[in-house]
């Protein structure tokens, strides 16, 4: 999350894991305009935006006459971080529409040229401010109380302040923090060169399918076909697909390796103990929580083991693999939704949370807040940016039709509603919500779709295929991130401890992972060697420990879910609240404040007993339908 204070060219994109669009791909001009973004909301046209950005540049100087004045008085120090926030207010727009223009075409060697004009003025002025942290940094607690007694517009500053205040030992002096500000020409790189080769540039093999088809086994045709009811076509496709990412390992292993010596290095120059406390002090979040997330899922793999036997028995094959995880269980039995009926189906299931709220998800389909379907060059996945404070945030859909791709719609609305209503309560010092509570909207969301759902479908057929589907919800966001960020941290910890992150380092560690996570030795799943390869698909390990915030948000959610559903007293209020909270408060007070305590195992007891029940249910129909 970008802080107050102490912001960089980082924008966090939730990117829905594991999310391959499945139709033949349109070029842009093919959609129509109303299923495509509306960039004229931010900037009436290129031309407008390089004006704006001229202007940024000119404004961005303006930076220097502060140095050595901050701490002199309250009204500099206002005067300061109001700069600053213009600044970064109109900063954050101009990136936010050269990142979704580019996201929309990354061919388009025009839109990247834009995206790195506006992060080098992001790095230019870093250089220029990184004397301001340093002076704040240098004023005692008495002096900023003292600042706010004199002058009343420093209150809306207090928890920036206080924050920063908190992270003093991790404040260099200005000439080393001008060095750190430098390097933003360089720790994107990693990231970057991924995203280029894994979305536009990498070549795909061909497979010939049982009747005899041939196909180009790139991401499209993978995230088809691993969900195809034909088992064999499964596993030919799984067979090309990871053995053709095996040939590039040693080039994904150096990236994903940039990758971490660029966490480590932001550690180790912060006086930091360990990359993982680098990423989660800034929140607050004590690393505890991350052990403890980890350690409860590997104590609940048990859960996980009952919900693969399920899979296993649902779809009647003598030995689960890797490769049908994402088969269809209920067979003759295929969720499927257009994207007008997702338009009526998404805002009813979010009626719980009142009026308002329905009104602005409605105004984000007919808005143009949504750019819906797939088309030549265009960015995988899914996600939600909010971060033009004063305009409205944007979605990024690949939408396919599926059930899975209408929970994964109410998914980004999550998002969008937590910045659109932080954005609304919140001055723009804090606006920004922590990432550790990014994704409780989201999967708050999908909840609420389930539950409806759940109670619309009452044909058995119907019912389990619903039912596995929320399964599936839980192995994705609980079990299957939680793998992802047991990895994550044995990375780290072995490149800490000196060694060196190889491609086939990198392989050895996931397939260890999850040959555990799902049993591959008790012979409940198999896992072919080919899938060691799987972390080179991921994106999010270029996101320096951000997937474990989906597990701990999805066990927030399903606690103030219930609570909200139960109909408790003051439940939806409070919830609301905490999606207009923004970041004026640590993630974990703002959640307590919710209904929700994550340093107590409740929440995570709940979640699995949660599961449990789901799969109690399915049992019972299939013992009925024997």
């Amino acid at each position: 999350m970008i802080k107050p204070l102490l912001r960089a060219v980082f924008f966090v994109l939730m990117l829905s894991f594991g999310y391959q669009f499945g139709y033949a791909q349109k070029e842009r001009a093919e959609i129509a305009d109303n299923n495509k973004w509306n960039f004229a909301d931010m900037y009436q046209s290129d031309e407008a935006w390089q004006v704006a950005k001229n202007q940024l540049i000119k404004e961005s100087e303006k930076v220097l006459a502060f140095k050595g004045n901050i701490g002199q008085s309250a009204k500099n120090l206002l005067d300061y971080l109001r700069f600053s926030d213009d600044f970064y207010k109109e900063g954050s727009r101009l990136y936010l529409y050269a990142s979704l223009k580019s996201d929309v075409d990354i061919r388009n060697q025009e839109n990247l040229s834009r995206l790195k004009d506006i992060q080098q003025v992001f790095i230019d002025y870093g250089q220029k401010s990184s004397f301001a942290t340093p002076e704040i940094a240098a004023l005692s607690k008495e002096t900023i109380d003292k600042f706010m007694q004199e002058e009343p517009g420093l209150v809306v500053y207090k928890m920036p302040l206080e924050n920063l205040l908190r992270m003093k030992e991790h404040t260099l002096s200005p000439e080393e923090e001008a060095i750190m500000a430098k390097t933003g020409l360089i720790i994107g790189t990693p990231s970057a060169v991924y995203g280029i080769y894994s979305d536009a540039e990498m070549t795909f093999p061909t497979a010939t399918l049982s009747d005899g088809t041939e196909v180009v086994v790139n991401k499209t045709v993978y995230g088809k076909y691993r969900a195809s009811a034909n088992r064999a076509d499964r596993e030919i496709v799984f067979k090309a697909f990871w053995d053709h990412f095996k040939t590039y390992e040693g080039t994904f292993g150096e990236m994903l390796n940039g990758q971490v010596k660029v966490d480590i290095f932001q550690a180790q120059a912060r006086h930091y103990k360990s990359a993982l406390e680098a990423a989660l002090k800034p929140d607050n979040i004590p690393v505890d929580v991350y052990y403890s997330l980890v350690e409860n899922v590997n104590k609940n793999l048990p859960t996980f083991y009952r919900y693969l036997k399920l899979k296993k028995r649902m779809l009647g094959v003598d030995q689960l693999k890797y490769s049908d995880l994402y088969a269809p269980t209920v067979k003759g039995v295929e969720l499927k939704y257009t994207y007008e009926e997702a338009r009526e189906l998404i805002p009813d299931a979010l009626k719980p949370l009142g009026k308002e709220y329905v009104e602005v998800i409605e105004k984000a389909f007919d808005n143009r807040w949504i750019d819906v379907y797939p088309n030549a060059g265009k960015a995988s996945g899914a996600y939600s940016n909010g971060a033009a404070y004063d305009v409205h945030p944007y979605i990024l859909m690949n939408y396919n039709g599926q059930y899975n791709e209408v929970s994964t719609l109410a998914h980004e609305l999550g998002h969008t509603m937590q910045s659109y209503y932080s954005n609304k309560t919140q001055p723009y010092a804090t606006a920004d919500y922590a990432t550790f509570v990014a994704e409780v909207a989201s999967t708050f969301n999908e909840a609420l779709l389930s539950e409806k759902m759940k109670k619309e479908l009452k044909d058995d057929d119907l019912r389990l295929s619903l039912l596995m589907s929320m399964l599936d919800g839980f192995k994705g966001t609980l079990f299957r991130q939680t793998q992802f960020a047991e990895f994550e941290l044995k990375i780290h910890e072995a490149a800490e401890a000196g060694t060196p992150l190889t491609g086939q380092v990198l392989s050895d560690i996931y397939g260890d992972i999850t040959r555990k996570y799902y049993g591959h030795d008790k012979k409940i799943c198999l896992v072919d060697d080919n899938i060691s390869m799987e972390w080179a698909y991921i994106p999010h390990f270029y996101m320096n420990f951000y997937v474990f915030q989906y597990s701990t948000s999805f066990v927030a959610s399903q606690a103030l879910v219930d609570q909200v559903l139960n109909k408790e007293k003051g439940a939806k209020e409070r919830y609301l609240e905490f999606l207009s909270a923004g970041g004026s408060d640590y993630p974990i007070a703002l959640l307590k404040n919710a209904g929700v305590d994550m340093l107590s195992p409740e929440p995570f007891d709940r979640v699995i007993a949660k599961m449990n029940g789901i799969m109690d249910e399915i049992e019972k129909i299939l013992d009925k339908k024997k």
